[in-house]
Protein backbone atom coordinates (compact mmCIF):
# COMPACT_ATOMS: atom_id res chain seq x y z
CA UNK A 1 0.00 0.00 0.00
CA UNK A 2 1.54 3.62 -0.66
CA UNK A 3 1.81 5.68 1.88
CA UNK A 4 1.02 9.54 1.53
CA UNK A 5 4.66 10.08 2.53
CA UNK A 6 6.31 7.61 -0.04
CA UNK A 7 8.98 9.04 -1.68
CA UNK A 8 7.68 9.65 -5.26
CA UNK A 9 9.98 10.73 -8.04
CA UNK A 10 8.30 12.01 -11.33
CA UNK A 11 11.08 12.29 -13.92
CA UNK A 12 10.09 14.88 -16.34
CA UNK A 13 7.67 16.72 -13.88
CA UNK A 14 8.06 20.02 -16.01
CA UNK A 15 6.20 18.31 -19.36
CA UNK A 16 2.91 18.68 -19.96
CA UNK A 17 2.06 14.55 -18.62
CA UNK A 18 4.94 14.92 -15.85
CA UNK A 19 3.44 17.87 -14.70
CA UNK A 20 0.09 16.92 -14.52
CA UNK A 21 1.01 14.18 -12.58
CA UNK A 22 2.56 15.94 -10.19
CA UNK A 23 -0.74 18.02 -9.67
CA UNK A 24 -2.90 14.98 -8.95
CA UNK A 25 -0.54 13.47 -6.24
CA UNK A 26 -0.26 16.91 -4.73
CA UNK A 27 -4.11 16.76 -4.90
CA UNK A 28 -4.30 13.70 -3.52
CA UNK A 29 -2.09 14.46 -0.43
CA UNK A 30 1.08 12.54 -1.19
CA UNK A 31 4.01 14.57 0.34
CA UNK A 32 7.71 13.90 -0.31
CA UNK A 33 7.31 14.80 -4.61
CA UNK A 34 10.89 15.12 -6.43
CA UNK A 35 11.33 16.40 -9.04
CA UNK A 36 14.22 18.05 -11.14
CA UNK A 37 14.66 19.72 -14.53
CA UNK A 38 16.23 18.96 -17.32
CA UNK A 39 19.06 21.13 -16.24
CA UNK A 40 19.21 19.93 -12.74
CA UNK A 41 19.57 15.76 -13.74
CA UNK A 42 19.97 15.00 -17.47
CA UNK A 43 18.71 12.02 -17.84
CA UNK A 44 20.82 10.76 -20.45
CA UNK A 45 23.92 11.28 -18.22
CA UNK A 46 24.22 7.34 -16.72
CA UNK A 47 26.45 8.31 -13.59
CA UNK A 48 24.32 11.41 -12.91
CA UNK A 49 21.34 9.52 -12.64
CA UNK A 50 23.04 6.71 -11.34
CA UNK A 51 24.41 9.51 -8.18
CA UNK A 52 20.16 10.47 -7.87
CA UNK A 53 19.29 7.33 -6.92
CA UNK A 54 21.97 6.81 -4.42
CA UNK A 55 21.47 10.40 -2.63
CA UNK A 56 17.24 10.44 -2.80
CA UNK A 57 16.14 6.48 -3.05
CA UNK A 58 12.61 6.93 -4.38
CA UNK A 59 10.53 4.39 -3.26
CA UNK A 60 8.26 5.32 -6.76
CA UNK A 61 9.11 6.46 -9.64
CA UNK A 62 7.11 7.56 -12.67
CA UNK A 63 8.83 7.71 -16.35
CA UNK A 64 6.96 10.89 -17.90
CA UNK A 65 10.38 11.90 -19.26
CA UNK A 66 11.05 11.51 -23.01
CA UNK A 67 12.14 13.42 -25.93
CA UNK A 68 8.53 14.03 -28.27
CA UNK A 69 6.84 15.77 -31.12
CA UNK A 70 4.70 15.10 -33.78
CA UNK A 71 5.73 13.52 -37.66
CA UNK A 72 7.57 16.14 -39.05
CA UNK A 73 9.97 16.58 -35.97
CA UNK A 74 10.00 12.04 -35.85
CA UNK A 75 10.62 12.47 -39.95
CA UNK A 76 13.10 14.89 -39.61
CA UNK A 77 15.31 13.89 -36.73
CA UNK A 78 14.68 10.28 -36.39
CA UNK A 79 18.06 9.47 -33.92
CA UNK A 80 17.44 11.95 -31.58
CA UNK A 81 13.95 10.46 -30.91
CA UNK A 82 15.65 6.77 -31.11
CA UNK A 83 18.89 7.16 -28.97
CA UNK A 84 17.62 9.76 -26.38
CA UNK A 85 14.10 8.31 -25.89
CA UNK A 86 17.10 4.87 -25.16
CA UNK A 87 19.32 6.18 -23.17
CA UNK A 88 16.70 8.37 -20.49
CA UNK A 89 14.45 4.94 -20.17
CA UNK A 90 17.52 2.59 -19.61
CA UNK A 91 18.99 4.95 -16.95
CA UNK A 92 15.93 5.60 -15.06
CA UNK A 93 14.15 1.48 -15.49
CA UNK A 94 17.99 -0.03 -14.54
CA UNK A 95 18.73 2.04 -11.63
CA UNK A 96 14.66 1.76 -10.65
CA UNK A 97 15.71 -2.28 -10.48
CA UNK A 98 19.44 -1.91 -8.67
CA UNK A 99 18.24 0.57 -6.03
CA UNK A 100 14.64 -1.18 -5.12
CA UNK A 101 12.48 1.08 -6.25
CA UNK A 102 8.69 -0.39 -5.11
CA UNK A 103 6.91 0.63 -8.10
CA UNK A 104 7.90 1.77 -11.57
CA UNK A 105 5.15 3.29 -13.78
CA UNK A 106 6.84 3.43 -17.50
CA UNK A 107 4.94 5.83 -19.93
CA UNK A 108 4.92 5.04 -23.72
CA UNK A 109 2.04 5.84 -26.49
CA UNK A 110 -0.17 4.03 -28.46
CA UNK A 111 2.35 4.66 -31.58
CA UNK A 112 4.23 1.15 -30.10
CA UNK A 113 1.22 -0.60 -31.70
CA UNK A 114 1.69 -1.63 -36.20
CA UNK A 115 0.15 0.29 -38.21
CA UNK A 116 -2.14 -1.80 -39.84
CA UNK A 117 -2.88 -3.35 -36.56
CA UNK A 118 -7.35 -4.31 -36.23
CA UNK A 119 -8.92 -1.76 -34.58
CA UNK A 120 -9.11 -1.21 -31.58
CA UNK A 121 -5.71 -1.94 -30.53
CA UNK A 122 -5.58 -4.56 -28.07
CA UNK A 123 -2.40 -5.19 -26.14
CA UNK A 124 -1.77 -8.08 -27.42
CA UNK A 125 -0.65 -6.65 -31.03
CA UNK A 126 2.51 -5.49 -29.86
CA UNK A 127 5.24 -6.66 -32.58
CA UNK A 128 2.90 -8.29 -34.64
CA UNK A 129 3.38 -6.01 -37.84
CA UNK A 130 5.07 -3.34 -39.37
CA UNK A 131 5.06 0.02 -37.66
CA UNK A 132 4.00 3.64 -39.13
CA UNK A 133 7.51 4.76 -40.44
CA UNK A 134 6.80 8.37 -39.86
CA UNK A 135 7.04 7.86 -35.97
CA UNK A 136 9.18 4.23 -36.04
CA UNK A 137 12.12 5.55 -33.85
CA UNK A 138 10.28 7.00 -30.93
CA UNK A 139 7.75 3.95 -31.20
CA UNK A 140 11.05 1.54 -31.27
CA UNK A 141 12.54 3.42 -27.99
CA UNK A 142 9.28 2.73 -26.27
CA UNK A 143 8.61 -0.86 -27.42
CA UNK A 144 12.66 -0.95 -25.65
CA UNK A 145 11.16 0.23 -22.42
CA UNK A 146 8.17 -1.81 -22.36
CA UNK A 147 10.03 -5.19 -22.86
CA UNK A 148 12.47 -4.16 -19.49
CA UNK A 149 9.55 -3.56 -17.75
CA UNK A 150 8.26 -6.59 -18.62
CA UNK A 151 11.18 -8.26 -18.24
CA UNK A 152 12.07 -7.33 -14.84
CA UNK A 153 8.72 -8.58 -13.93
CA UNK A 154 9.26 -11.89 -15.58
CA UNK A 155 12.58 -12.65 -14.03
CA UNK A 156 12.17 -10.61 -10.89
CA UNK A 157 8.46 -10.47 -9.54
CA UNK A 158 9.20 -6.52 -9.47
CA UNK A 159 6.33 -4.49 -9.75
CA UNK A 160 7.41 -2.52 -12.90
CA UNK A 161 3.80 -1.21 -14.86
CA UNK A 162 3.79 0.22 -18.32
CA UNK A 163 0.86 2.24 -19.33
CA UNK A 164 0.57 3.34 -23.27
CA UNK A 165 -1.70 6.40 -23.84
CA UNK A 166 -3.62 7.27 -26.96
CA UNK A 167 -2.80 11.15 -28.35
CA UNK A 168 -2.64 13.27 -24.97
CA UNK A 169 -3.09 16.86 -25.12
CA UNK A 170 -4.16 19.78 -22.52
CA UNK A 171 -2.58 22.84 -20.50
CA UNK A 172 1.47 23.13 -20.59
CA UNK A 173 0.91 20.68 -24.49
CA UNK A 174 3.57 22.26 -26.63
CA UNK A 175 2.30 24.30 -29.74
CA UNK A 176 5.53 25.22 -31.71
CA UNK A 177 4.35 24.25 -35.19
CA UNK A 178 7.75 22.65 -36.26
CA UNK A 179 6.93 20.16 -33.36
CA UNK A 180 3.66 19.74 -32.14
CA UNK A 181 1.24 16.80 -32.14
CA UNK A 182 -1.96 17.73 -34.25
CA UNK A 183 -4.11 18.80 -31.55
CA UNK A 184 -2.34 21.85 -30.03
CA UNK A 185 -1.07 22.76 -33.48
CA UNK A 186 -4.32 23.28 -34.89
CA UNK A 187 -5.12 25.02 -31.69
CA UNK A 188 -2.95 27.73 -32.74
CA UNK A 189 -3.63 27.65 -36.18
CA UNK A 190 -7.39 28.45 -36.17
CA UNK A 191 -6.28 30.79 -33.04
CA UNK A 192 -3.94 33.02 -35.12
CA UNK A 193 -5.81 32.54 -38.49
CA UNK A 194 -9.08 34.47 -36.35
CA UNK A 195 -6.72 37.30 -34.49
CA UNK A 196 -5.71 38.03 -38.48
CA UNK A 197 -9.06 37.96 -39.69
CA UNK A 198 -10.23 34.81 -40.21
CA UNK A 199 -8.06 33.84 -42.61
CA UNK A 200 -8.00 30.21 -44.34
CA UNK A 201 -6.56 27.21 -42.02
CA UNK A 202 -4.30 24.79 -44.28
CA UNK A 203 -3.81 21.75 -42.92
CA UNK A 204 -2.04 18.44 -43.54
CA UNK A 205 -3.51 15.47 -45.30
CA UNK A 206 -6.73 14.24 -45.99
CA UNK A 207 -8.94 14.63 -43.02
CA UNK A 208 -9.70 11.06 -43.05
CA UNK A 209 -8.01 9.17 -40.59
CA UNK A 210 -9.55 8.28 -36.98
CA UNK A 211 -7.82 9.71 -33.74
CA UNK A 212 -8.60 8.99 -30.38
CA UNK A 213 -7.41 12.10 -27.37
CA UNK A 214 -7.08 12.08 -23.89
CA UNK A 215 -7.15 15.01 -21.55
CA UNK A 216 -3.61 14.90 -19.76
CA UNK A 217 -5.54 15.07 -16.27
CA UNK A 218 -7.13 12.23 -16.98
CA UNK A 219 -4.23 10.66 -17.85
CA UNK A 220 -2.77 11.82 -14.51
CA UNK A 221 -5.29 10.02 -12.92
CA UNK A 222 -4.98 7.01 -14.18
CA UNK A 223 -1.25 7.40 -13.47
CA UNK A 224 -2.16 7.50 -10.03
CA UNK A 225 -4.73 4.73 -10.02
CA UNK A 226 -2.06 2.52 -11.37
CA UNK A 227 0.46 3.45 -8.68
CA UNK A 228 -1.68 2.72 -6.00
CA UNK A 229 -3.43 -0.43 -6.89
CA UNK A 230 -1.63 -3.86 -8.05
CA UNK A 231 -2.52 -4.69 -11.95
CA UNK A 232 -2.17 -8.53 -12.53
CA UNK A 233 -0.12 -7.72 -16.19
CA UNK A 234 2.56 -5.33 -17.30
CA UNK A 235 0.91 -3.61 -20.15
CA UNK A 236 -2.02 -1.51 -20.17
CA UNK A 237 -3.78 1.08 -22.51
CA UNK A 238 -4.94 4.57 -21.58
CA UNK A 239 -7.34 6.37 -23.47
CA UNK A 240 -11.33 7.32 -23.98
CA UNK A 241 -12.21 4.06 -26.78
CA UNK A 242 -13.75 6.66 -28.35
CA UNK A 243 -12.18 8.51 -31.55
CA UNK A 244 -12.94 10.90 -34.71
CA UNK A 245 -11.71 12.12 -38.06
CA UNK A 246 -9.16 14.32 -38.17
CA UNK A 247 -11.56 16.64 -40.16
CA UNK A 248 -14.24 16.30 -37.20
CA UNK A 249 -11.64 17.19 -34.58
CA UNK A 250 -10.78 20.63 -36.86
CA UNK A 251 -14.14 21.86 -36.86
CA UNK A 252 -14.56 21.26 -33.14
CA UNK A 253 -11.18 23.76 -32.95
CA UNK A 254 -12.66 26.07 -35.23
CA UNK A 255 -16.05 26.14 -33.42
CA UNK A 256 -14.23 26.44 -30.32
CA UNK A 257 -11.77 29.18 -31.10
CA UNK A 258 -14.22 31.03 -33.29
CA UNK A 259 -12.42 31.03 -36.32
CA UNK A 260 -14.44 31.80 -39.32
CA UNK A 261 -12.45 31.20 -42.24
CA UNK A 262 -11.99 28.16 -44.77
CA UNK A 263 -10.56 24.96 -44.03
CA UNK A 264 -7.88 23.84 -46.77
CA UNK A 265 -6.64 20.40 -46.85
CA UNK A 266 -3.31 19.66 -48.05
CA UNK A 267 -3.26 16.21 -49.44
CA UNK A 268 -0.02 16.14 -51.02
CA UNK A 269 1.02 15.95 -46.75
CA UNK A 270 1.36 12.05 -45.23
CA UNK A 271 -1.58 11.11 -43.13
CA UNK A 272 0.32 8.81 -40.92
CA UNK A 273 -1.81 5.93 -39.25
CA UNK A 274 -5.08 5.72 -40.97
CA UNK A 275 -6.96 4.86 -37.60
CA UNK A 276 -5.50 4.58 -34.06
CA UNK A 277 -7.99 3.76 -31.14
CA UNK A 278 -7.31 2.04 -28.14
CA UNK A 279 -9.22 -1.24 -26.57
CA UNK A 280 -9.08 -0.02 -23.17
CA UNK A 281 -10.89 -2.78 -21.76
CA UNK A 282 -7.73 -3.85 -19.36
CA UNK A 283 -7.92 -0.49 -17.87
CA UNK A 284 -11.61 -0.73 -17.77
CA UNK A 285 -11.44 -4.05 -16.03
CA UNK A 286 -8.98 -2.70 -13.29
CA UNK A 287 -11.09 -0.14 -12.22
CA UNK A 288 -10.00 3.28 -14.13
CA UNK A 289 -12.12 5.02 -16.68
CA UNK A 290 -11.79 8.64 -18.47
CA UNK A 291 -13.78 11.13 -17.09
CA UNK A 292 -13.14 14.38 -19.44
CA UNK A 293 -15.22 15.10 -22.68
CA UNK A 294 -13.19 15.53 -25.85
CA UNK A 295 -14.95 19.17 -26.28
CA UNK A 296 -14.68 20.51 -23.10
CA UNK A 297 -10.93 19.35 -22.31
CA UNK A 298 -10.52 21.42 -26.14
CA UNK A 299 -11.97 24.55 -24.16
CA UNK A 300 -10.09 24.04 -21.44
CA UNK A 301 -6.60 23.57 -23.17
CA UNK A 302 -7.69 26.72 -25.45
CA UNK A 303 -8.38 28.68 -22.27
CA UNK A 304 -5.37 27.77 -20.70
CA UNK A 305 -3.16 28.63 -23.86
CA UNK A 306 -4.99 32.55 -23.96
CA UNK A 307 -3.77 32.78 -21.17
CA UNK A 308 -0.32 31.45 -21.19
CA UNK A 309 0.33 32.98 -24.83
CA UNK A 310 3.34 34.82 -24.41
CA UNK A 311 5.49 31.69 -22.64
CA UNK A 312 3.61 28.76 -23.95
CA UNK A 313 6.33 26.42 -24.33
CA UNK A 314 7.78 25.66 -27.86
CA UNK A 315 10.44 22.95 -28.68
CA UNK A 316 13.02 23.59 -31.34
CA UNK A 317 14.94 20.93 -32.39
Amino acid sequence: MMQKNSRIYVAGHKGMVGAAIFRALHKKGYGHLIGLSSRELDLKNQSAVKSFFESEKPEVVIDAAARVGGILANNNYPYPFLMENLMIQNNLIDFSHQYGVEKFIFLGSSCIYPKLAPQPLKEEVLLTGPLEPTNQWYALAKIAGVKACEAIRQQYGRDFVSLMPTNLYGPFDNFDLETSHVLPAMIRKFHEAKINGHQPVRLWGSGTPMREFLHVDDMAEAVVFAMENAFDDNLYNVGTGQDLTIKALAEMIQRVTGHQGEIVWDSSKPDGTPRKLMDVHKMTAAGWTAQINLEEGIKDTYQWFLENIDQIKQVKL
